[in-house]
This record gives structure tokens, C-alpha cells and sequence, in this order.
């Protein structure tokens, strides 16, 4: 039996890889305690997507457990210890501001989290392939002492530099800038999945996620940009720009592409590794120009206003470099442009409201 454990099935990542794996014939367990509703509010709940998967897929089993639990985790990877194949750890405290709030709750979800994983692992399923769905917010501000250039609808990188043509690299540092709680916890996490890797020899892998967006994200004000800016677009809800003009830019990757890439490490996996992994230079957008794009699309007027102050850690311009994953892996390719991503989470939110 080849078992997926899924952490997080409920969200974005989570599901969309229970529904992938699925279809490669592995039984799928998924973990997941709905704590995006804890976050969030009811509105972010991820119970719709659980009902779904439950459904959708053939004797998915579904945990409502916490992975901080380590006597939990442990009774779950002791049964099914070496039919476990792959472990997607895709559950997470995802929000720069919620953190401050909890900073506990944030670093206990983020890392401890993280880290009973990695020792269940070790201990009952060596053989696995462990991968963490990790974040471009591990590198801090850093990407925004880059020299950068202003133009009508977004931040632009300046073309001498050498990320202009292909984005940010795995070579940008971490350390020594700001990076918001959020980015602290999910930057030790990342560094325990590398050094579970290396040091004890497991076949680990960080995804260093740019926007990772889809029909499916359940966004909140606090978390999923994307889907969340649509949601408030179609309902009508005031939609609020922190910072940097509403021109600061993220790579978007539709789910089933990030996915696609997971799937792809798992059948040659390298022990370690780390990739950047977002939409690269083939799908971006700065907060205006998806503002208008989506205007274009319902055909509504996004009620909207401009905050002066940023986010704390938030980046102005990110693009992420996937030239390392593809030179490890040259049979994945995009499959949804930013225009797929927009009209898909478009009817997503329109089904659900």
C-alpha cells in the first residue's frame, strides 16, 4: 500500500495533492484541525474543501488532529510506518500579521510543528519522502534592497541586475533583515527539513512558495491575496492596499502546477534540497494590475482604498527563479497562465458565495 500523509488537506496545497495523488493510486490521509478557521473566522473555514475530498476520493481518510500532538502523530505514523511514500506538509500558521498576535501559537504550529514531523519520520517511515511546503517569506525583506524601479502599475527590478531576467534565486540570504514572526518560525522549519535532510540522510525537500494561489484558496483578509482581492471584488466587500502604491509585485502559481512539481521530486527525490517555486517571469502581477485585470473579468468595480503603511516583511517586488528545479527536472512545465489562474478563482468564489 502507498500511503500520501498530507498535513493541511483542507487548504489550498493540501487538497489540491490529495485530489493529484489520488489519481496516482495512493491512499490518502489527510490532517487537518481547520485552525485557518481558528485564524481567520468562520469565513476561512477549510471544512467545504475536507466535504469535498471525503467525497471526491476514494476512501480518503481524514484525521482532525493537531500536528504539535507528538503522541498523535506518533500513533498514526506507527500504523502505517513504511507504507507511507511521501509526507506533504502543507499545514502552517500562514500569516505575517495573525503572528504577532500569537507568536506562540505562530512558532508551535510553524516549527515544533514541523519538527514532530521530521522525528516521526526519522523514526518510523525513513524511507518517505518528507516535502515542506515552505515560503519566499524565509528570505525576509531582503528582496527589497534590491534596486528597484518605479513604474505606472508596478515595482520593476533594474534590467543590469542579474535576477531581472529569471527572478530571485536560492542564493539570497536569510539572515540580518527583517522578516516578520511569520517568516522567523517558517525559516526554522525550513532549515530542520535541510538539516533532517543532510544530517540524517532523509529524503527531504523545501518549496520556497511565491504566491501559491487557485479556485480553491480560501482567502482572508490576513492571508491568500489573490483569491482574497476576488472574493472581495465579487461580493462587494472593501478591499483594503497596504504600502508600496499597490504596486508591489508577486509571481502567482496555480496549485495544480506547484503540485505537479512535488510530484516530479518525488519519483527522483535528492536529499536537502531547496527550490524557489513560484509563477516566475511567466505569471506576475502587481496588486494594481490584478485589481484591473479581475475589474475586466466580473465586469465589477473593486471597492477599494490605499494604506499608507506596509506590512511588516512584506515584499515589494518578488519573482521567483525556478531555473534549479528545472535543470533537476526538465519534464515539468507551467500549465495555467495567470489569465487561467484568474478566470478559475473567479468561478471558484462565485460557486461558494
Amino acid at each position: 500500500m502507498n500511503v500520501a500523509l498530507i498535513t493541511g488537506s483542507g487548504g489550498l496545497i493540501g487538497s489540491e495533492a490529495a485530489h493529484f495523488f489520488a489519481k496516482k493510486d495512493f491512499k490518502i490521509i489527510g490532517v487537518d484541525n481547520d485552525m485557518r478557521k481558528y485564524f481567520f473566522g468562520r469565513e476561512a473555514s477549510t471544512a467545504w474543501n475536507v466535504a469535498i475530498l471525503k467525497e471526491s476520493i476514494e476512501e480518503y481518510q481524514h484525521l482532525n488532529e493537531d500536528i504539535r500532538d507528538a503522541k498523535a502523530m506518533e500513533t498514526l505514523f506507527r500504523k502505517y510506518n513504511s507504507d507511507i511514500r511521501i509526507i506533504i506538509h502543507a499545514a502552517a500558521q500562514p500569516s505575517h500579521d495573525w503572528a504577532a498576535q500569537e507568536p506562540f501559537t505562530d512558532f508551535s504550529i510553524n516549527a515544533n510543528g514541523t519538527l514532530v514531523l521530521l522525528e516521526m519520520t526519522r523514526k518510523y517511515s525513513p524511507e518517505a519522502v518528507f516535502i515542506f511546503i515552505s515560503t519566499n517569506k524565509v528570505y525576509g525583506d531582503a528582496p527589497n534592497h534590491l534596486p528597484l524601479v518605479e513604474n505606472k502599475k508596478r515595482w520593476e527590478l533594474n534590467s543590469s541586475h542579474p535576477y531581472f531576467a529569471n527572478g530571485i534565486d536560492e542564493s539570497m540570504g536569510i539572515d540580518q533583515n527583517t522578516h516578520s514572526l511569520f517568516g522567523v518560525s517558517k525559516a526554522a522549519a525550513d532549515i530542520l527539513v535541510q538539516e533532517y535532510g543532510r544530517y540524517f540522510g532523509i529524503k527531504t525537500a523545501c518549496f520556497r512558495g511565491g504566491c501559491l494561489t487557485g479556485p480553491n484558496h480560501s482567502g482572508a483578509r490576513l492571508h491568500g491575496f489573490l483569491a482574497y482581492l476576488i472574493k472581495c471584488l465579487i461580493a462587494g466587500e472593501h478591499y483594503n492596499v497596504f504600502g508600496y502604491k499597490g504596486k508591489q509585485v508577486r509571481d502567482n502559481i496555480h496549485s495544480y502546477d506547484f503540485v505537479n512539481m512535488l510530484w516530479h521530486f518525488y519519483q527522483n527525490p535528492r536529499p536537502g534540497e531547496v527550490y524557489n517555486a513560484g509563477g516566475s517571469r511567466f505569471s506576475n502581477c502587481s496588486i494594481l494590475e490584478a485589481i484591473y485585470a479581475c475589474e475586466k473579468i466580473t465586469g465589477n468595480k473593486m471597492n477599494w482604498s490605499y494604506t499608507e503603511t506596509n506590512r511588516i516583511g512584506d515584499h515589494i517586488w518578488w519573482i521567483s527563479d525556478i531555473s534549479k528545479f528545472r535543470s533537476h527536472y526538465p519534464g515539468w512545465n507551467y500549465k495555467y497562465t495567470l489569465e487561467d489562474i484568474l478566470h478559475q478563482t473567479v468561478d471558484g468564489i462565485i460557486v461558494r458565495l
